[in-house]
């Protein structure tokens, strides 16, 4: 028996749920289960269902946004167990156990290391000319592609069953990682370089003056390349940055003294 479309949809919204009942014993394992049930009574019933129940209600942890997947192909294994095609390498809880880990690491990277910051800094790029929107810019341009993933992954998972991993593969979702803090990067970048440029503006600064900030920024390089702690590094730009919002008003007026302003 197959699992009623009305029902995989029911599942997907419980998904949206799934840290509700988060804790330190088992994680999301509870909440997994919680968006599983609706699938696996459609499968099984009576002690079957009970066993079947205690298999899913243990620990479990992954990417949230990559959760769906996992569970559209736990349900597809389940489903070609309930209706007796057995793959005996791999069962679905440990199928589930098997992926979550990976899951995690790629979407740690993807969404909170690189779709966040992104739209972040898309956003602030309204919020500093003044757009009272830019929050709710920031809730659309981040939660758009986290909802993609949540629903075509979930179909995948549900369609492909074990195979959905080689979905992950084909399409080099570890890469897009990559690409996204690199866009993020630029994105990030290329705002502090406006901000700049327009608070020189403001004090009646010659623009050029921004440019300064590339020579500290190729010294933090070639500093990190010889392997200083990233951490000693941001400790000394922003003690860097506090002096200079201090002492900010002393440079200008050093500035103007040298005939520059």
């Amino acid at each position: 028996m197959a699992i009623p479309r009305k029902t995989r949809i029911y599942i997907w919204f419980r998904l949206l749920l799934l840290q509700a009942s988060w804790n330190f014993e088992r994680l999301q394992g509870i909440g997994f289960f919680y968006c599983l049930l609706p699938g696996l009574k459609k499968l099984y019933s009576g002690e079957k269902l009970l066993t079947v129940s205690r298999k899913y209600a243990g620990y479990f942890n992954t990417h949230v946004y990559l959760a769906p997947m996992v569970a559209g192909a736990v349900l597809k294994l389940e489903e070609d167990r309930a209706q007796g095609i057995v793959d005996p390498a791999l069962e679905a809880d440990d199928f589930k156990e098997m992926v979550a880990a990976p899951y995690a690491a790629i979407g740690d990277a993807l969404f909170w290391g690189g779709v966040r910051p992104l739209a972040a800094g898309v956003a602030l790029f309204f919020a500093i000319k003044g757009i009272l929107w830019a929050p709710l810019i920031f809730l659309l341009v981040y939660n758009i592609l986290p909802m993609w993933f949540r629903t075509v992954f979930f179909a995948r998972g549900y369609r492909q069953g074990m195979r959905s991993v080689e979905f992950i593969q084909q399409h080099r979702l570890p890469d897009w990682a990559i690409h996204t803090k690199e866009a993020a990067v630029v994105v990030l970048g290329g705002l502090s370089a406006f901000m700049v440029y327009s608070h020189l503006n403001q004090v009646g600064l010659p623009s050029w003056l921004g440019m300064l900030t590339l020579i500290p920024m190729v010294i933090l390089v070639l500093v990190a390349r010889q392997g200083l702690s990233p951490l000693l590094l941001i400790l000394i730009t922003g003690g860097s940055i506090f002096l200079i919002g201090l002492f900010g008003a002393d440079m200008i007026c050093l500035l103007e003294s040298w005939g520059l302003k």
